[in-house]
């Protein structure tokens, strides 16, 4: 990860980065903008003299490069910064990190007056958009390894940079566990690196529930999705609980570390992406993991079940009655919606035995999804307005993107069952909302407290996008940690 330092005495400027803003009027010229640390003599009229020749709009994340052979610097990068507020920040942040890759170090000097919300979407931006997974033998990474940015009062900022970073790096933690492929990551490997990230972090306890304890204690979802792998099932249980905390949350996340469908099989095309079906699960692990290193003052109690859901004679088949923690029974005729079995244990056990004042899961859990809100939106559903609202703000104002849908009380009899207490998976359409309407059925005397968010689509990116990267997004992680900073 990039090493990003405040300063107020620039030391290298072979790279100075200036940042360029669009012009008050839509037709207006772009403007170079005056930066807190004075640049070299000279080049403030250099770059206003090569804006318009550069035809250069500053729109956010746009850039120019110009070679200053034998000058200081050597090389001059303007930013376009756009409207300039966190959002924009954030795109520029993750396009400077593209441009200047084969660099080693560069400048950015900061406008006069930036502010703190400016400059945490630009290092978010800077270091989510350096980010690369890859595991080939050429594996090498882009060069830049320091940013320094310039500005007057560097202490003004340090805990913008603090908060940026620490939220980048957990974001970056649920890109690394969802871009692993399946032939390493299996339920028990997803539960340790969980138990190595929390040797670094004083405060949280982990519990790793493994296959005879769920047994034991009645988990009937986990068993059943895990029960056809060779690789058996998980319940990891982590929570931060600082002293001072007045709240309790907690987040549940879909943890499967891959769906080959069961016996209602996928086809390919569908099953290629499986590693990315705990995409949920590393979500809500990172932001707990957050709130610990950003000392959160609220409990976060997360529940990641982890299964992996392949075919053999150990499978569970379509038709059979799975009897869930607490025991509600579900008829499973379909054994490729199978995320909702392992949520619906968790959710149980979240209402019974932890007793929180909020309950919020995220798990990719269908396709529906992207049909209905495309590939950038999660589908957001809860009964409590209050508490849909907060978390689509923390979302927005994150740089993420979530649409609340609705939860319709008449398609509450799709989910009856001649056998069992609910059908799992009623095939009468709107699955991204029946599936919903299920896990609703889980949540007792916490069902106005809960917020369920399908988050499939925007789980995964096909291109680089702003502060995206190719493969897994890290979906959830930055609009969580805001909410939680943001609770009482």
């Amino acid at each position: 990860m990039l090493a990003i330092r405040l300063t107020a005495e620039p030391e290298r400027l072979d790279t100075l980065v200036l940042p360029v803003r669009s012009g008050a009027a839509e037709a207006a010229a772009a403007e170079p903008v005056p930066t807190g640390v004075t640049p070299p003599e000279g080049i403030a009229d250099e770059v206003a003299a090569l804006v318009p020749v550069a035809r250069f709009n500053g729109r956010a994340g746009e850039m120019h490069t110009q070679l200053r052979p034998g000058g200081t610097p050597r090389k001059l990068l303007l930013l376009g910064i756009g409207a300039a507020d966190e959002a924009a920040w954030r795109a520029s942040g993750a396009a400077l990190a593209r441009a200047a890759k084969d660099e080693t170090h560069i400048t950015l000097a900061l406008p006069a007056g930036a502010p703190p919300e400016a400059v945490r979407g630009l290092v978010e931006g800077l270091l989510l958009g350096s980010y690369r997974f890859r595991l080939a033998a050429d594996a090498d990474g882009p060069t830049l390894t320091d940013v320094d940015l310039a500005v007057t009062e560097p202490e003004a900022y340090e805990q913008a940079v603090t908060v940026a970073r620490t939220t980048a790096r957990m974001t970056r933690l649920a890109r690394d566990l969802t871009n692993m492929p399946s032939s390493v990551k299996n339920p028990q490997w997803f539960a340790e690196q969980v138990a190595e990230a929390v040797t670094d972090l004083p405060g949280l306890t982990l519990r790793v529930r493994e296959p005879a304890q769920l047994t034991a204690e009645g988990f009937g979802g986990i068993l059943a999705v895990g029960g056809g792998s060779a690789s058996g099932p998980r319940l990891v249980e982590l929570d931060w609980h600082p002293s001072d905390a007045r709240t309790h949350v907690v987040l549940v996340g879909k943890g499967i570390t891959f769906d080959t469908g069961g016996i209602s099989i996928k086809p390919v095309p569908a099953m290629k992406l499986m590693r990315k079906d705990m995409a949920g699960a590393a979500a809500v692990v990172a932001a707990t993991l957050g709130a610990a290193a950003l000392r959160l003052p609220v409990r976060v109690t997360t529940l990641a079940p982890l299964a992996e859901n392949m075919v053999s004679g150990a499978a569970f088949r379509p038709g059979d009655i799975v009897r869930h923690y607490g025991g509600l029974t579900s008829e499973t005729t379909n054994s490729d919606a199978e995320g909702r079995l392992v949520l619906a244990d968790a959710l149980a056990y979240a209402v019974q035995e932890l007793k929180p004042d909020l309950l919020v899961d995220l798990a990719t859990l269908t396709g529906a999804n992207a049909v209905a809100l495309g590939t950038r939106t999660g589908a957001l559903y809860s009964d409590n307005d209050q508490l849909a609202e907060d978390l689509l703000t923390a979302i927005r104002s994150a740089g993420e993107s979530a649409w609340r849908m609705p939860l319709p009380s008449d398609y509450v009899e799709h989910l009856g069952s001649d056998l069992a207490d609910l059908h799992s998976a009623p095939t009468q359409g709107g699955g991204s909302v029946l599936a919903a309407l299920y896990l609703r059925e889980f949540t007792g005397e916490l069902r106005d407290r809960w917020l369920h968010i399908d988050m499939s689509a925007p789980s995964w990116c096909e291109r680089d996008d702003a502060e995206l990267t190719r493969g897994a997004t890290g979906w959830g992680v930055r609009g969580l940690l805001r909410w939680l900073a943001a609770l009482d």
